[in-house]
């Protein structure tokens, strides 16, 4: 029975923070459903009571919450098909395993781990793909009470027909097929109360009229199991698609690390979450032409779940940083200098103009938006000079203490409003510098003004500090050249 309207949904579970490997499954998941006009829902699979915990169910909902990408129903709105939390739909859950045991669909096991081995590795001997022989099938229900009474709790498999093919459609990889005979009677739950992930997976999605299951590639082994149970259930078959792998730049599998990275320390690194998005979207799908900037409403126009890539897709930091660089770039001054304010000091920001007026200049180097304090730090408080440091290349310090007195002998008749027009300062340096070249004039006044090696150019800088600071930093840089080398 087809599903009259689209409905997609992410279901992480909160035993860790909120990463980049589930930002990109949900992202796809919304842009779909926008695409397609349908709804995008969030389910917390929390049935591991001993992981779970409320920190991170928080915390992957604030998340997605900063980066803009808002779901139709779930744990904190509520929605036609709650509770939207595992923990919460225990009873849906039992009703349906009893219903399996009922039609002998399912049956208790209580084969012990020692025994499962050795009939494991029995079969691996005979060259055979290990799987559950089906022992207990045949139990009666005098053999089940007398092995509770005993204490042994036991677990419940699912009956798995032999000789069938389960084959699906997957709108990335195609057709994909696998047989029932690699795959043995399946345990569904540990009780009546406590379901696997499969079972409650099926569950969920049909209770919940999920149309569309569009997960990472990792899944694609449970999705013959979970069409099983359905087909055990009677439920029908949502679509399925299998978002392609995130691979290390060598193309090798991603290190659990580096991909379980908390996205909270990626903005609290200084990255945007627009950046972020932009660069997890193309992970996996390109838009046709050659534009890889994109915001949301571009995405969600373009996006076709079924361009996706069927191979792995490369995490990349320096393209991650390569994105942020370009939205700090871009975004208005107004709106980085609201962005910035986690990651300027206190001090500084009773200094809001000139921060701004840094802001403005230092933008264009940097990548993230924690690198501000470090680039912007010499035009708060100036380190101790590095004299050789002045010289451009091997000019003499005879040279270079001669071209900042004369550019300060310039600099000094102007009066503090000048300092604010870049423009009337490059008309008084210039001349000098045309003839005297360049570098050895520029250098080391640029760095009388930073004490760095990498900075802004001096106009922008001089602009920053005005005249009275300017001036002091091109004596204060006069006064550190050795006396014996002039």
């Amino acid at each position: 029975m087809p599903h009259e309207e689209i409905r997609v949904r992410i279901a992480p579970s909160p035993t860790g923070y909120l990463h980049l490997g589930t930002v990109r499954t949900a992202f796809f998941n919304y842009l779909f459903a926008k695409k397609e006009g349908g709804k995008f829902v969030i389910r917390i699979e929390d049935t591991d009571q001993g992981r779970s915990l409320p920190v991170y169910e928080q915390d992957i909902l604030e998340g997605l919450k900063i980066l803009n990408v808002s779901w139709d129903e779930g744990p904190d709105i509520g929605g036609p098909y709650g509770p939207y939390r595992q923990s919460e739909r225990t009873e849906l859950y039992t009703a349906h395993i009893q219903k399996l045991l009922d039609e002998k669909r399912a049956y208790y096991c209580f084969c012990s781990k020692e025994e499962l081995e050795s009939e494991r590795q029995a079969m691996l001997a005979q060259g055979l793909f290990p799987k559950y022989s089906g022992k207990c099938r045949s139990l009666s229900a005098q053999d089940i009470e007398a092995k509770k009474n005993e204490g042994n709790e036991g677990v419940i498999r699912m009956v798995v027909p032999g000789g069938s093919t389960i084959e699906f459609h997957d709108l990335i990889r195609g057709k994909v097929s696998v047989q029932s005979d690699t795959l043995g009677d399946m345990v569904i739950a540990r009780s009546l109360t406590s379901p696997l992930y499969n079972l409650a997976v099926v569950v969920d999605d049909f209770t919940m009229n999920i149309s569309h299951v569009i997960r990472g590639e990792d899944h694609i082994s449970n999705t013959p199991k979970q069409i099983l149970i359905q087909r055990a259930l009677g439920f029908p078959e949502p679509i399925y698609a299998h978002l392609p792998l995130i691979l290390a730049p060598d193309r090798s599998k991603l290190s659990k690390r580096s991909l379980e990275t908390s996205f909270i320390e990626y903005i609290h690194d200084g990255f945007l979450p627009e950046a972020i998005l932009n660069f997890l979207v193309l992970m996996g799908w390109h838009p046709e032409g050659d534009d890889e900037i994109m915001d949301i409403t571009t995405m969600i126009k373009k996006f076709n779940i079924k361009k996706v890539q069927k191979a792995g897709a490369v995490f990349s930091m320096d393209k991650l940083e390569w994105f942020n660089a370009h939205y700090i770039k871009t975004m208005p001054l107004e709106n980085l200098m609201k962005r910035m304010t986690p990651f300027i000091p206190e001090a500084w920001i009773q200094q809001k103009e000139m921060v701004k007026k840094i802001l403005a200049i230092e933008r264009e180097r940097m990548k993230k938006l924690s690198d501000f304090k470090e680039l912007a730090a010499f035009f708060f408080t100036l380190d101790a000079y590095d004299a050789p440091l002045l010289r451009w290349q091997d000019i003499p310090f005879e040279t270079v203490l001669r071209h900042l007195r004369e550019t300060r002998e310039l600099l000094a008749p102007l009066d503090e409003a000048s300092f604010t027009d870049m423009a009337l300062l490059e008309q008084i340096v210039m001349p000098m510098a045309e003839k005297e070249g360049r570098g050895e004039v520029l250098w080391p006044l640029r760095v009388a003004l930073s004490g760095k090696r990498n900075s802004p150019g001096p106009f922008e800088i001089m602009n920053v500090l005005g005249k009275e600071e300017s001036l002091r930093r091109i004596d204060a840089a006069c006064a550190t050249i050795p006396h014996n080398t002039v």
